[in-house]
C-alpha cells in the first residue's frame, strides 16, 4: 500500500520533530489519519470474500443445519413409544453426521466428490444416532443403549464442514482431484452436480398492509412456527373489519374474535388503537356488526365461532372438550404470537396494531406496504430447505417405526424377544431415498405444511467458470413468471447494493429471477431469548404491565422483535443507538438489525434468517473510523475482516436499517450527518456484471445482455476440467486474460479461468458481409488458433445384470467378419481405444445382451451359448472427425459396470459461429478473408476482426470504445489497465485522458485511430480507422450444432406429418406467416408442394352427392359412401391427412363439413 506523505508532515532531522522512537520512519499522524480514497479500502473485499458472500451463504446455511438444526429436530421428536404397550419405547439421545462414505459389500470406504461424479453415485454421509431402548418381551423389557446407529444418508454440500474438502489447501485439493477455485455450495446426486436455488418469498410473522382482489385494504400475517404455518388476514370491507382464516369457511366479524379472546369492553379496544378520534369513528360499524350477532360476552363469542369452524378441523376429543373455536384461536390464529394458558392479551394487542395499521392506510395511502420492497422479503437458503425436508422425512420414519412396533407386538411369537432398535435398519431408506429424490428432481413436497414447490434444484451450469459462480448466486422467485405485471419486475431502490441491477434474464423471467450483489450476505437464524432479556434491561416496558391506554402514548414507540411485540420504549432513538453500540462491540450478533420507523411509531429488531445485508464503513460525524494504520495491519496479515467488525470499524446493515442511515459513496462526499461510507461503489453489481469494463458508460440493456451471454461464453471451467466426465463440455483452446480488466475479475478468479481472447478489432466497413453486426474474420488469425474450441461429449454404456442372473457381455471384435469396417476402432477387449478417430456409425462398444432376461436359468448363467445373445452394439451417430479422448470404467450403485467414453472434437470458427464482446454486442462470423486482403496499419498491425461502425450509434456502448483505447494503451506500455464500474474517481478505472496520453507517448494517435492501407489495392484508406484490442468471447452457439436439413424421415403417427425438431430429424416448418408470404407472391404451386406433397398427402373418397367422406372397398374395387349407401357418385381426390383428420373430428362433434366438388 502506498502511504500519501505530506511534505509538511515529514519528520525533521536531529532530535526535534514528530518522529516516534523506534518507528521505521512513518509519521504517527499519517498512520492515524483517515483513509483518503477507496484505493486503500479495496483490500477489504478479498478479506470479506474469504469469510462471507457469494457461495459462502450456502455453506453457512448448510453448516448451521448440520451443527444446530438437525439436533433440534431430533430432540423435538426423540421418543417413539408403542401405543398399547407404553413401556416399550425408543429414545434418540444424540445425532451426528459422519464423513462421506460408500458401502460396498458391507465394507465402508471414504469417498471424494470426484469419485462420485465419475461413478454416478451420490456424495452422501451416514446420519448416526445414539439410542436408548427397551429390549426383551413386551411384559418384561430391559433397558439398553446402542451407539452410532445409522438411520439414513444425508447428501453433503461440497466444501461444507462435513465434506472431505473442508479446510484443505490447494495441494491437498489437487490430490483429491478438485479445483482450488471451485467454490463448492452444491451437491453431487447420482453423479450430477445439483444446486438448490435461493428462494425469494415474503417475510414470515410480519404485518403486511396491502389491498385484496376487491380493492379493500387488508392486513395479512403469514405465521410460521415449528408446528404450523397459517395465514391470518384482517380486511376492512364495507367499513367493517372482518377476519379471514382457513379454519373459518366464511368471513368472521373481527370484534367477535376480540371478545372471544376475553376483551369484552369496547372502550378498551378503542383505547388500544390510540387517542385519534378518527379511529373510534372507523370502528363504529364493526361494533354495530358485533351487536347484530348478539355477542356481548366471551362465552357468547366462543359459542358463535364454534358454529363457524369447519367440522373436519379439530374433530379430536381434546379440541371437543375445550371448544373448537378456542383451539383455533390459540393454535392457528396468529400462531406466531404465543398464548400462556388462557391469556390472550398479547394476541389482542397484536390485532389492535393490525387494526391501527389498516386505519392509518385508509386515512393516508402512503402507509401501505410495498410487497416488492426488499426489506419485506426473505431469502430461503439450501440449509433451511434441507432442514424442512429432513424434519418431514424424520417424522415419517418415526411414524413408520411406531406402526411396525405396534404390528410386531400384536403377534405373540415375534413379541417374545422384541428389539425395537432393529426396525431402524428397515426404515433407513425413508430418509435416504427421500432426500436423494427431492434433490434430484427439485420437487419439494412437505405434506404437513401442504407445501409443493417445483424446480427448486437445477443442474449446475458448467458452461464456463463464471456461469457456475453466477448460478450459485441466483435468486428464484415464488411468483408466477407467466403473469404480466410490472411491479415485481421493476428495479427497486431498496435493491441497491443487495441485488445486481444488471443480471436478470430476458423474456418472461425478466426482473423476477435476480442475482445477489458482490458483497451481499444472507443471514441465518439467531437465538431470540438473549435479545429479549437485553431489550427489557435497556428499558423496554413489558406489555403485561401496560394498560390499553398506555400502549400508544405520543412519545413512546412499540418495540417489535421478529414480528413479536415485546413492549414499548419512551426513548426510541436512545434505545436503537444502545443496540447498535452493543452490536459494534460484539455483545450481540453482528447481523442483528434495529430500525426506528417514525410513521408507525415502532422500533423493529430483527435476528431472523434470510435477510439480505451488506457491510459498510462506520463514520463518526462524516469521518471514517478506518485509519491508514488499520489498512497497513490488514495488508501485513495482522488484522482480518472479522477484526474490523469486532473493533466497530465496519458493520452489517440490512435494507430496513439503511433507512435510518446516510451513506456516502466516497470519503470526499461525506458531510457531518453521514453515518456510513460505502466500501466500494462497484460492489452494487453482481459477479457477472462485474466482468464488464466501464459498464457505467454503456446503455443499461447492453449490460443485461452481456450478463446472459457471459454465461454462454466458452473458456476454462476448472483446473480439473480434463479429469471430469461431463455430458457436454465446451473448452477454448487458447483462453486469455482480458487486457482491460476489473477488480471483480481479480476477486472471483476469472483472470485464472478466462473465457475469451484479446482480438485486434478494426471498426470499419469491409465488403457487404459485415451488415447486421456480422464480423469479418482474418483467416490467418483462425489458423493461429483464434476462436478455436474443443467440444467434449460423453457417451456411456451399462453392462446390465438381469433378474434371472444373466448379464450383458462385451465381445472382442471379429475383424474377419467385419466387412464394413465399423469395428476398426475397437481394441481387443471390445471397447474403443483412446485416440481413435470416429466416423459415422462406427461401433465404439461391442456389447451383447441375453435374449431371455426373465426365465430363471439353471446352472451358471455365464455358460450360455452364443445363440442366447443378441447384438446390442452401440454406434457413433455424430458428424465424424471426433476423437475418443478417454475411456473410464466404473461401477454404479447397483454394482453394474459402467463404461464412459469422452469424445473430443476440435473446431475452428466457421461462417455463422457466434461471437460477442463484453458489452452485449453479439454477432456471427459473416465471412473469412485471407490476411493478404485484410487492411493493415503503417506499423504493420493487421486486425483479427473487422466490425461495422453502425454497431455503435444505436447501441451507445461507449464502454467498448474505451476498452479498445485501454487495451491498446495496455499493450503499448506493458501493463493491465482497469475499467471497474464507477472506478475513475477511486482509482479503480483508468481515465480516458490518461489512456490517451499513454497512447501519444507510445507513438499512437490520441483518439486511437490509425493510418490504414487497403490489403487489396495497397493504397491508403481515405479515413483514419479506429483500431485496437477488444476482449471477445466465443459463444456456445455454433453452426455445426444447428445445421439441419431433411429430405424424408420419420412422421408423427396421429397426423402423418413430419416430426418436429433437429434431434428427431424433423421437417422445416412452413408456418402461417410463411404461408401468407407465399400467397402474397401468388406462388400457388409452391404452396401446394410445401403444404401437401412434401408433408402429408392422402387420397380420400368423396361423395359428390352429399359431400361427405367415403371409403374404398378393396374387394369391390370401388369407393362407397357410408351415408348414401352406394358408390355411384364417388370421386377420388388428394387432401392433407391432417385436413381429413380434422373433418372426421368435427363430424364426431355433430359438425358436418361437406366438400363441394366441381368438374375438373
Amino acid at each position: 500500500m502506498v502511504l500519501n506523505h505530506d511534505p509538511s508532515l515529514q519528520p525533521m532531522n536531529g532530535n526535534g520533530g514528530n518522529k516516534v522512537p523506534g518507528d521505521s520512519g512513518f509519521d504517527q499522524r499519517i498512520l492515524t489519519a483517515p483513509i483518503k480514497s477507496a484505493v486503500d479500502k479495496f483490500q477489504l473485499l478479498p478479506e470479506f470474500l474469504k469469510v462471507r458472500g457469494l457461495v459462502k451463504q450456502h455453506l453457512d446455511s448448510f453448516n448451521y443445519f448440520v451443527k444446530t438444526e438437525i439436533k433440534k429436530i431430533v430432540r423435538a421428536n426423540n421418543l417413539i413409544r408403542a401405543s398399547r404397550h407404553p413401556h416399550i419405547y425408543l429414545r434418540f439421545l444424540n445425532v451426528k453426521i459422519r464423513k462421506p462414505s460408500i458401502v460396498d459389500e458391507s465394507v465402508t470406504d471414504e469417498v471424494t466428490p470426484q469419485t462420485c461424479r465419475l461413478s454416478d453415485q451420490t456424495y452422501a454421509a451416514p446420519i448416526c444416532v445414539d439410542v436408548e431402548y427397551t429390549h426383551g418381551s413386551r411384559d418384561d423389557p430391559r433397558l439398553h443403549k446402542r451407539l452410532n446407529v445409522e438411520i439414513g444418508r444425508m447428501p453433503i454440500m461440497l466444501r461444507s464442514c462435513c465434506c472431505v474438502l473442508y479446510g484443505r489447501d490447494e495441494a491437498e485439493l489437487a490430490k483429491l482431484g478438485e479445483c482450488p477455485l471451485d467454490p463448492g455450495g452444491y451437491f453431487v446426486i447420482k453423479g450430477t452436480e445439483k444446486v438448490i436455488l435461493i428462494q425469494e418469498q415474503l417475510s414470515k410473522n410480519r404485518i403486511i398492509i396491502d389491498t385484496d382482489k376487491k380493492g379493500n385494504i387488508a392486513a395479512s400475517v403469514t405465521s410460521s412456527t415449528e408446528k404450523i404455518k397459517t395465514k391470518t388476514v384482517i380486511v376492512m370491507e364495507n367499513e367493517k373489519l372482518w377476519l379471514h382464516l382457513n379454519q373459518f369457511p366464511k368471513k368472521v366479524p373481527l370484534m367477535v374474535v376480540i371478545k372471544a379472546m376475553g376483551m369484552e369492553s369496547d372502550q378498551e379496544v378503542t383505547q388500544m388503537l390510540g387517542r385519534d378520534p378518527r379511529y373510534s369513528y372507523l370502528l363504529l360499524a364493526s361494533f354495530e356488526e358485533c351487536r347484530k350477532c348478539n355477542v356481548y360476552t366471551q362465552e357468547q363469542a366462543l359459542e358463535y365461532l364454534d358454529k363457524m369452524v369447519k367440522r373436519s378441523m379439530y374433530s379430536n376429543n381434546s379440541a371437543e372438550k375445550e371448544g373448537r373455536a378456542f383451539s383455533v384461536l390459540r393454535d392457528v390464529f396468529l400462531a406466531n404470537v404465543p398464548v400462556d394458558g388462557d391469556n390472550f392479551r398479547p394476541k389482542c394487542i397484536y390485532v389492535a396494531v393490525m387494526m391501527r395499521r389498516i386505519m392509518d392506510a385508509i386515512l393516508n395511502k402512503d402507509a401501505m406496504d410495498d410487497k416488492d420492497y426488499v426489506g419485506n422479503k426473505r431469502l430461503e437458503l439450501s440449509g433451511q430447505l434441507v432442514s424442512l425436508l429432513f424434519e418431514d422425512l424424520f417424522k415419517s420414519m418415526t411414524t413408520e417405526v411406531k406402526n411396525l412396533t405396534d404390528k410386531m407386538l400384536d403377534k405373540p411369537d415375534k413379541a417374545k424377544n422384541f428389539d425395537i432398535s432393529t426396525l431402524l435398519n428397515r426404515t433407513q431408506n425413508i430418509i435416504t431415498l427421500g432426500l436423494e429424490r427431492t434433490l434430484s428432481t427439485g420437487n419439494f413436497e412437505i405434506k404437513r405444511f401442504r407445501m409443493e414447490r417445483k424446480g427448486m434444484t437445477q443442474v449446475l451450469q458448467r458452461l464456463s467458470f463464471i456461469g457456475a459462480m453466477g448460478h450459485m448466486t441466483r435468486v428464484s422467485p415464488q411468483f408466477e413468471k407467466s403473469r404480466k405485471v410490472s411491479g415485481p419486475r421493476a428495479l427497486q431502490p431498496s435493491q441497491w447494493g443487495m441485488l445486481c441491477p444488471c443480471d436478470t434474464p430476458e423474456g418472461e423471467a425478466c426482473g423476477l429471477v435476480k442475482n445477489l450483489a458482490l458483497m451481499t450476505h444472507v443471514t441465518t437464524d439467531e437465538e431470540e431469548a438473549p435479545l429479549i432479556s437485553m431489550c427489557y434491561s435497556l428499558g423496554v416496558e413489558d406489555l403485561e404491565l401496560l394498560s390499553a391506554e398506555e400502549l400508544h402514548t405520543p412519545d413512546s414507540f412499540l418495540v417489535i422483535l421478529n414480528g413479536l411485540i415485546l413492549g414499548k420504549h419512551r426513548k426510541p432513538l436512545r434505545f436503537a443507538n444502545a443496540i447498535r453500540k452493543l452490536r459494534r462491540v460484539g455483545k450481540i450478533g453482528e447481523f442483528v438489525s434495529v430500525f426506528v420507523h417514525n410513521k408507525q411509531h415502532c422500533v423493529y429488531l430483527a435476528s431472523d434468517g434470510g435477510r439480505v445485508c451488506r457491510p459498510l464503513v462506520i463514520a463518526d460525524k462524516g469521518v471514517s473510523r478506518i485509519k491508514e494504520h488499520h489498512m497497513k495491519e490488514l495488508m501485513d496479515g495482522v488484522r482480518t475482516f472479522d477484526d474490523f467488525l469486532r473493533d466497530g470499524l465496519l458493520e452489517y446493515l440490512d435494507v430496513n436499517e439503511e433507512n435510518n442511515t446516510l451513506i456516502a459513496l466516497y470519503e470526499g462526499d461525506a458531510t457531518p450527518e453521514t453515518t456510513h461510507i460505502e466500501i466500494e461503489p462497484f460492489t452494487i453489481l453482481g459477479v457477472i456484471a462485474g466482468l464488464i469494463p466501464y459498464p457505467h458508460h454503456n446503455q443499461s440493456p447492453r449490460n443485461t445482455y452481456q450478463c446472459a451471454m457471459g454465461k454462454q461464453a466458452m473458456g476454462n471451467i476448472a483446473f480439473n476440467q480434463l479429469r471430469r466426465m461431463d455430458s457436454l463440455l465446451y473448452l477454448l483452446v487458447y483462453p486469455q486474460r482480458p487486457l482491460l480488466t476489473t477488480k471483480t475479475i481479480e476477486l472471483v478468479g476469472y483472470d485464472k479461468l478466462g473465457a475469451g481472447q484479446n482480438a485486434t478489432v478494426a471498426v470499419m466497413s469491409y465488403s457487404g458481409y459485415d451488415i447486421e453486426d456480422a464480423i469479418v474474420m482474418n483467416k490467418a488469425s483462425l489458423d493461429r488458433g483464434f476462436g478455436r474450441c474443443i467440444v467434449m461429449k460423453k457417451y456411456s454404456a451399462v453392462i446390465q445384470k438381469h433378474s434371472n442372473d444373466t448379464s450383458d457381455r462385451i465381445l472382442r471384435p471379429n475383424r474377419a467378419a467385419d466387412t464394413t469396417g465399423r469395428m476398426r476402432i475397437l481394441d481387443d477387449d471390445g471397447i474403443a481405444a483412446p485416440g481413435e478417430i470416429l466416423k459415422p456409425f462406427d461401433i465404439y462398444i461391442n456389447k451383447q445382451s441375453p435374449i431371455d432376461t426373465r426365465t430363471p436359468k439353471t446352472g451358471s448363467a455365464a455358460n450360455l451359448p452364443d445363440s442366447a445373445y443378441r447384438s446390442n452394439a452401440q454406434s457413433f451417430k455424430g458428424h465424424g472427425g471426433e476423437v475418443v479422448d478417454r475411456v473410464v470404467l466404473c461401477s454404479d450403485k447397483d454394482k453394474n459396470m459402467c463404461i464412459k467414453f469422452l469424445i473430443r472434437h476440435t473446431r475452428r470458427p466457421e461462417l455463422g459461429d457466434k461471437f460477442s464482446s463484453r458489452h452485449g454486442q453479439k454477432g456471427v462470423c459473416g465471412t473469412i478473408v485471407p490476411q493478404e486482403d485484410f487492411p493493415f496499419s503503417e506499423k504493420g498491425i493487421c486486425p483479427d476482426l473487422i466490425m461495422n461502425p453502425h454497431g455503435f450509434p444505436s447501441r451507445m456502448t461507449v464502454g467498448k470504445m474505451i476498452e479498445l483505447l485501454g487495451g491498446k494503451a495496455g499493450v503499448s506500455c506493458g501493463r493491465f489497465h482497469y475499467g471497474s464500474a464507477f472506478g475513475e474517481r477511486s482509482g479503480h478505472a483508468d481515465k480516458v485522458e490518461a489512456i490517451s496520453e499513454t497512447l501519444v507517448s507510445k507513438g499512437f494517435s490520441y483518439s486511437g485511430k490509425d493510418f490504414i492501407y487497403s490489403g487489396i489495392t495497397g493504397c491508403p484508406l481515405q479515413a483514419y480507422i479506429f483500431m485496437g484490442p477488444i476482449y471477445y468471447q466465443k459463444l456456445k452457439h455454433m453452426v455445426l450444432d444447428k445445421m439441419h436439413a431433411r429430405g424424408s424421415g420419420p412422421r408423427v403417427m396421429l397426423t402423418r406429418q413430419p416430426t418436429e425438431g433437429r434431434a428427431r430429424n424433423g421437417g422445416l416448418r412452413v408456418g402461417e406467416m410463411e404461408r401468407d408470404c407465399l400467397i402474397a407472391y401468388g406462388a400457388s404451386m409452391l404452396i401446394y408442394e410445401r403444404l401437401m406433397l412434401s408433408s402429408d398427402p392422402f387420397e380420400v373418397q368423396v361423395c359428390t352427392k352429399c359431400g361427405l367422406l367415403g371409403y374404398y372397398n378393396h374387394k369391390l374395387k370401388t369407393g362407397i359412401c357410408s351415408y348414401c349407401k352406394n358408390g355411384d357418385k364417388i370421386s377420388t381426390m388428394k387432401l392433407p391427412y391432417a385436413c381429413k383428420l380434422m373433418i372426421q373430428e368435427l363430424q364426431s362433434m355433430n359438425i358436418v363439413p361437406r366438400l363441394k366438388l366441381a368438374d375438373a
